[in-house]
């Protein structure tokens, strides 16, 4: 699995190959709490079709009829599997137990995936998939060990450790940042956590404070707004302590407010973080995502092509 060279990238081609069996093809599909992206990754290993649709949150079966449509969408006569990126706790099994912002409750992913799609199916969070695409065809090629950061509706993390993924639930959006500080959002109802001060939501709802109704986090990126250095802060907190905990190497940022934010979120924070690491831990990098929007999407389709 090699990455194209970026001398060899254009607009339109994306900067990442993956080696399929001869003859076949997988989907891999991330779940998101506003958007669902799936992929088409055909038999020379090229992403080559996608689709998206927004995300419903009304019920588990409103979200599973839509993400059933999106697979046939792009589905071909030699689509061997199907992988899918789900946030929230992901059991060995394949049951998704439950996510902070969607309606999922003891969904088991690969049987009602299955018996639908009459195609293999396998499943991880969504985070821990963003962290093996960026592991291995994004911004940690050649490293050993990478924390993912995705920072979205949500807030999610994912590990690797000597080049193996971290398979435990880890919550890094219920890290506690401030104690008894800003509600977290969803169904959490916990306090304080970085998800109340990280991700996209938090965003849109200091835009609203600070620039008025209807200001959303892509203002505040657009104007370069103050309150972005405050959020970094609050990242940084978050980075640190995961830097203390695991010593990665890279610690890459993406979801699609990281991504907008980026260095306006990762600048004052890499300063913080290198002030509050442990003497011992090794000096880590900290990058935005090198797939880009596709990181969780491209996880899935490396999950798929992993179980079968």
């Amino acid at each position: 699995m090699l990455p194209k060279s970026a001398a060899a990238r254009s607009v339109n081609s994306p900067p990442y190959d993956l080696v399929l069996v001869t003859g076949s093809s997988v989907i891999g599909v991330d779940v998101g709490g506003t958007k669902m992206l799936a992929g088409l990754v055909d038999q020379n290993g090229r992403v080559v079709a996608t689709r998206e649709v927004r995300t419903p949150t009304g019920s588990q079966e409103e979200l599973v009829a839509p993400l059933v449509e999106l697979v046939e969408g792009l589905r071909s006569s030699d689509v061997r599997a199907v992988g899918f990126a789900v946030p929230g706790h992901v059991h060995s099994s394949g049951v998704a137990f439950g996510a902070n912002n969607l309606p999922l409750v003891e969904l088991s992913v690969p049987t009602v995936f299955g018996a639908r799609l009459g195609l293999p199916v396998a499943v991880a969070n969504d985070a821990n998939a963003a962290a093996l695409a960026e592991f291995r065809l994004g911004a940690g090629r050649g490293t050993r060990d990478l924390i993912m950061l995705t920072l979205g509706t949500g807030v999610g993390g994912g590990v690797i450790i000597d080049g193996r993924p971290f398979d435990r639930p880890l919550e890094v959006g219920h890290i506690v940042i401030v104690a008894d500080g800003e509600p977290c959002i969803g169904i959490c109802t916990g306090r304080g956590h970085v998800e109340a001060y990280c991700s996209g939501s938090a965003a849109d709802r200091v835009a609203a404070r600070e620039l008025g109704a209807g200001a959303t986090a892509r203002d505040l990126v657009e104007r370069h707004h103050p309150a972005l250095e405050q959020i970094s802060r609050y990242l940084a907190a978050a980075i640190a302590t995961l830097v203390n905990l695991f010593d990665p190497e890279i610690v890459v940022v993406g979801g699609g407010f990281g991504l907008a934010a980026g260095e306006l979120l990762l600048g004052p924070a890499r300063a913080i973080v290198a002030r509050e690491a442990v003497p011992g831990t090794r000096p880590v990098r900290i990058e935005t995502s090198e797939l880009g929007e596709s990181t969780g999407m491209i996880g899935a389709a490396l999950v798929a092509l992993e179980a079968t």
